[in-house]
């Protein structure tokens, strides 16, 4: 029996918690045990790009000095873009650990680190998809958010105040005081002294207030 690491990515914090890793974890431990290796540890990075060096990548990093401390010679990954969604990456990723004599497999695609001229195109072909895939993902998302900011005119940043429980108080308190024909400096005098917390805990200033009233900053 071959002793082997697996190495699992996660690309978003919010997909932790998702199916990702049990995903990757079950396909790694069905191909280990149909093919006779047996499971030495397991490392994950929570939430890093593929595109992102795997020297900087914390799990990746402590897989490789373990590697090189304890006789284990062999990761398994899902598949490539696991590894690393950029051609660059993982290029570089292979080249090292076939320098030093480890393996990768992956098991979505076999012989990945075979380097007979077929092999390396079709490894390289796959890294161009994840790639290009990784791009239209963000193209997308960006598309998302100026659609939302069409719609709405807000998006991202600092939500406005009243958003948050608690706040509908202090906005309604704020536009009471306008119609009385308050000033901004004189409603903010008065929200101090009626006790009316800001969202950071500082005093109001009629600067803010203008620019809640008017919508001109969250």
């Amino acid at each position: 029996m071959v002793k082997a690491f697996s190495y699992l990515r996660v690309s978003g914090k919010g997909q932790v918690a998702g199916d990702g890793f049990p995903r990757q974890r079950a396909a790694i431990k069905a191909y280990a045990k149909a093919h006779g290796f047996t499971m030495a540890g397991e490392f994950a990075d929570e939430g890093v790009s593929g595109a992102i060096e795997t020297t900087n990548r914390p799990e990746f990093a402590r897989m490789v000095a373990t590697l090189h401390s304890n006789g284990v010679r062999t990761v398994i990954v899902e598949k490539l873009d696991r590894l690393a969604r950029d051609l660059m990456v993982q290029e570089a990723a292979l080249s090292y650990f076939s320098q030093h004599g480890f393996t990768i497999v992956s098991v979505a695609e076999p012989d990945l680190m075979a380097t007979d001229p077929s092999r390396t195109a079709f490894r390289q072909m796959m890294g161009v998809f994840a790639q290009y895939d990784k791009s239209m993902i963000v193209l997308k998302l960006a598309g998302s958010r100026m659609r939302k900011r069409a719609q709405t005119g807000r998006c991202e940043g600092r939500k406005p105040y009243g958003f948050y429980e608690g706040e509908e108080k202090g906005l309604e308190r704020m536009k009471a005081l306008r119609a009385e024909g308050l000033g901004f400096d004189r409603v903010a005098v008065k929200l101090n002294e009626e006790g009316l917390p800001t969202r950071t805990g500082k005093p109001w200033h009629g600067v803010v207030i203008n620019r809640i009233l008017t919508g001109k900053r969250g």
